[in-house]
């Protein structure tokens, strides 16, 4: 159990009070650092997991009085961060394989951009699920894991990559498609929120 499990009050409220006592915006690593872990471990590995965690909330502190505080869950908004620190990690490790030469395999000289190295980390991974995600354009892979892992709504994932509703909902459909034209009948997908339509913030915590 974490040392602020039985603390109220909203991730808003608490952004709002570390204006003036900062030390309060632990509460918001101890309420998600777990989940946002298990998030950043599917898109860059388990190696460098742990110090994007840290990345997250240390930029999410930075920017924290700019932060909507109409919004009480602020998951929305740290997974958002998350999600743009993993595509400058792909985009960090596209430059250096350039500089050092260092190709993985399947990886060509000619184009070590930030979707083909990321394309390449996924399609090395051992499970057909990653090799699957390896043919997903980054656009819908970021909905997809959002919605699969830590099963974000609609709304919420519209907050997170500040596209429209309309546009999460599509690139969520056209992933799932391709997910199963990818896996068939194998059954392996990343959990069930990839495949069934997430809440919306009407219904999330309805029974």
């Amino acid at each position: 159990m974490g040392r602020f499990d039985d603390v109220g009050g909203t991730d808003a409220q608490h952004i709002e009070a570390s204006f003036s006592d900062p030390d309060g915006f632990a509460i918001l690593f101890d309420r998600h650092a777990v989940p946002l872990h298990r998030y950043i471990v599917k898109r860059v590995g388990r190696h460098d997991a742990e110090d994007l965690v840290g990345e997250t909330f240390a930029t999410a502190f930075r920017s924290r009085e700019s932060y909507d505080l109409n919004r009480a869950d602020a998951r929305p908004w740290l997974f958002g961060i998350a999600t743009n620190l993993a595509h400058h990690y792909w985009r960090a490790q596209g430059r250096s394989t350039r500089r050092h030469g260092e190709l993985p395999p399947g990886l060509d000289g000619e184009d070590q951009s930030e979707a083909v190295v990321t394309r390449i980390f996924f399609q090395n991974q051992r499970e057909s699920i990653g090799k699957a995600l390896g043919q997903i354009s980054s656009t819908e892979l970021d909905v997809l894991l959002l919605v699969a892992g830590p099963g974000l709504s609609y709304e919420d994932v519209s907050i997170a990559l500040g596209i429209p509703v309309g546009t999460a909902r599509s690139r969520l459909s056209r992933a799932r498609s391709r997910l199963r034209e990818l896996l068939g009948d194998s059954g392996q997908y990343l959990d069930d929120h990839a495949l069934v339509d997430p809440p919306s913030a009407a219904t999330e915590g309805s029974p």
